[in-house]
């Protein structure tokens, strides 16, 4: 005869309960440990910067990665964040051996080492920050250049890019609006974006992000690419959230693919 199964003291329960609270506590502490060495590390391997828009702006930025690149990339951010949260994966192409730059947009002054931008707030003309950041950029050696851009970033690094068909290889954007107040990627603008395109959003969004990044894929010229994640993350939040990785992955392979560190050859 079977002996009867005893089941678990409650006490004991309990302290099986405690204890996985407590080490998926300290793991969590480990975690937020590390990513701020990885930061404070990425900080001090960086330079503040400052360079003025054509329009007469003072913009703050930062520079990540080898000063002899021949690949750069510029970061524009979202709002309402600034620069700052575009740091960590700023040293993650940093070690993938780009020069990447990251700036606040006109009248984003944060302070610190997320520096202060001036003048007025006025995303109707951020797409001009994006061409100074991307002057800036090309004067201090990369050749070759990639424009990323979150939310209204994403949208002001295509309007830049449609200035410049000729001299932006790679462009990507997360959660990017078709227009959003007095700044609008339409099909004429998107039919002067020569680059390689890469359209990025959460399903989940909102905002309606997947719809808009539909919408900027379907009014673009080749190379191009659409992909939507199952999450309800916008902006830079996708680089950190529940697809994180995958979406981190999947803008490295592209920008290696349309963007690569090293200069193709020339052949013989």
């Amino acid at each position: 005869m079977r002996a009867p199964v005893r089941s678990r003291p409650p006490r004991l329960a309990a302290r099986v309960v405690v204890a996985v609270i407590a080490v998926a506590a300290v793991s969590t502490s480990v975690s937020c440990n590390q990513a701020n060495e990885i930061r404070t590390q990425a900080l001090q391997d960086s330079e503040a910067i400052t360079f003025t828009t054509s329009d007469g702006v003072r913009l703050a930025g930062r520079l990540f990665g080898p000063d002899t690149a021949t690949a750069g990339v510029v970061l524009a951010h979202m709002l309402p964040s600034d620069q700052s949260s575009w740091f960590d994966f700023a040293d993650r192409l940093a070690r993938d051996g780009y020069r990447v730059l990251t700036f606040d947009f006109r009248g984003y002054c944060p302070g610190g080492d997320a520096g202060c931008s001036k003048g007025q707030k006025d995303i109707a003309s951020i797409w001009k920050d994006v061409l100074a950041a991307e002057a800036y950029l090309h004067d201090q050696g990369p050749t070759r250049l990639g424009l990323i851009g979150a939310s209204m970033g994403g949208t002001a690094s295509l309007v830049a890019a449609s200035k410049q068909p000729d001299g932006i290889e790679a462009a990507i954007t997360l959660s990017a609006p078709v227009t959003i107040e007095g700044l609008t990627a339409g099909p004429d603008v998107m039919a002067l974006v020569a680059a390689a395109k890469l359209f990025i959003a959460g399903d989940e969004d909102p905002t309606g992000a997947a719809a808009s990044a539909q919408q900027l894929y379907d009014e673009s010229l080749q190379p191009k690419r659409v992909q939507t994640f199952t999450t309800a993350d916008h902006g830079t939040d996708l680089l950190s959230g529940n697809q994180g990785e995958q979406v981190r992955s999947l803008i490295q392979t592209w920008l290696a693919q349309y963007l690569p560190t090293a200069a193709p050859s020339a052949g013989p």
